[in-house]
């Protein structure tokens, strides 16, 4: 700890993928200086992601930002990363019998933006992954433009980045007071105290809490744990060469991990802030709706774990200036997307924090500020949507 005060033009709490892809579209423009409240980031929600890039996942706003921030990861600057961000996957979206309706439903929102898209029955369904049981699972919807991501070196690239241009990472600094006066804003923290004219609220599940600290209105944040697991593949099948399977209800999922799959009951259990960890019901449920629907035995755990991830109440991200709190800014709010959504959500955060234009890349995909600001009318009932 010291006295002294650390300052910069833009303090952004919360160094996981939101904080890190915001910290390096800004250090360009300004000084940045990025806290950390855990010893290493991305300790929480951004170190526990299932690491795929589905363009086509998520509401209308989620999905404009996956395509804006695409090309930047496809062809990142040079020296952003020692291997590609996005590797070739594929998805496979199926069906039971009784599920074909909320296929087609599927199908038919998707097929506008999502390229290459295909139905897939019999002898096809079981050639993208042998393992389904033809007895439960009768039809499939298959995205050939889905990847793996490397979420490591996507994040580093990001603080390194950041670094490069200037700006500073910060860890062990957990949020203790949170004050603003006519200088600025002045936040006190484990590893000292630090002073900006913009503050950056990246905190994730923690993001209302620090609301709160600062006298801003709750966003209605809620944490919701999943739940994952690595188990090993039956003899013969090779993971690695198959896509990732997620039943259409979104209750199940697997998908190939370094030579194992990885596997969860795609739960989102209301929780408080906290290190979340797997419960054994969630664990139970999700190998008995894997084995259910496919011919694959989980048997043991290779590895087990839980993260959080935080919605508000229409489910897009919470990013823009609290009204009437001059300099303080959310950056929240993104679900189950945080990582896909990171280059599009970094650079338009970076821009609105500046005073800046949505970039042409958000822009293009037809996002506007409004869709995302704290005050928008969809988030009107976020007091009651906290409780």
């Amino acid at each position: 700890m010291t006295d002294t005060i650390q300052c910069a033009d833009f303090l952004i709490i919360g160094a996981g993928m939101a904080g890190a892809s915001c910290a390096y579209f800004l250090a360009p423009h300004g000084s940045v200086i990025l806290l950390e409240r855990e010893e290493q980031p991305g300790y929480h929600t951004t170190g526990r992601s299932a690491a795929l890039y589905i363009e086509s996942y998520g509401n209308a706003a989620i999905r404009a930002l996956n395509r804006a921030g695409k090309p930047f990861f496809q062809n990142p600057p040079e020296g952003f990363a020692d291997g590609p961000i996005l590797t070739p996957r594929g998805s496979l979206t199926i069906a039971e019998a009784s599920q074909l309706d909320a296929l087609d439903a599927a199908h038919n929102e998707l097929a506008a933006t999502a390229k290459g898209l295909e139905i897939v029955e019999g002898a096809r369904l079981l050639e993208l992954f042998p393992a389904l049981d033809p007895e439960k699972i009768v039809r499939g919807l298959y995205d050939p433009n889905d990847m793996d991501m490397d979420v490591h070196a996507l994040h580093w690239g990001f603080i390194r980045g950041m670094r490069d241009r200037g700006g500073k990472l910060v860890t062990d600094a957990d949020v203790q007071g949170l004050t603003h006066g006519s200088d600025g804003w002045k936040v006190e923290t484990r590893a000292g105290t630090f002073a900006s004219p913009v503050v950056i609220n990246a905190a994730g599940a923690w993001a209302d809490e620090i609301g709160k600290l600062a006298g801003a209105k709750p966003i209605g944040l809620v944490p919701k744990r999943r739940t994952a697991f690595t188990f090993d593949p039956p003899e013969g099948l090779d993971p690695d060469k198959l896509p990732a399977v997620v039943n259409v209800n979104e209750d199940w999922y697997v998908k190939p991990e370094a030579g194992r799959f990885l596997g969860s009951p795609a739960d989102e259990t209301p929780s408080m802030p906290t290190d979340a960890q797997p419960e054994d019901l969630d664990l139970a449920i999700a190998v008995d709706r894997i084995e259910t629907a496919t011919t694959l035995k989980v048997g043991r755990f290779h590895s087990r774990w839980a993260g959080l991830r935080s919605f508000v109440s229409d489910k897009s991200p919470v990013v823009g200036f609290e009204p009437g709190l001059d300099g303080f800014f959310w950056l929240a709010g993104q679900g189950g997307y945080g990582i896909q959504t990171s280059a599009g959500l970094g650079m338009t955060s970076a821009a609105l924090a500046r005073g800046a234009a949505l970039p042409d890349e958000v822009v293009r995909e037809g996002l506007s500020a409004a869709d995302l600001a704290p005050d928008r009318p969809t988030l009107a009932a976020a007091e009651y949507f906290a409780g």
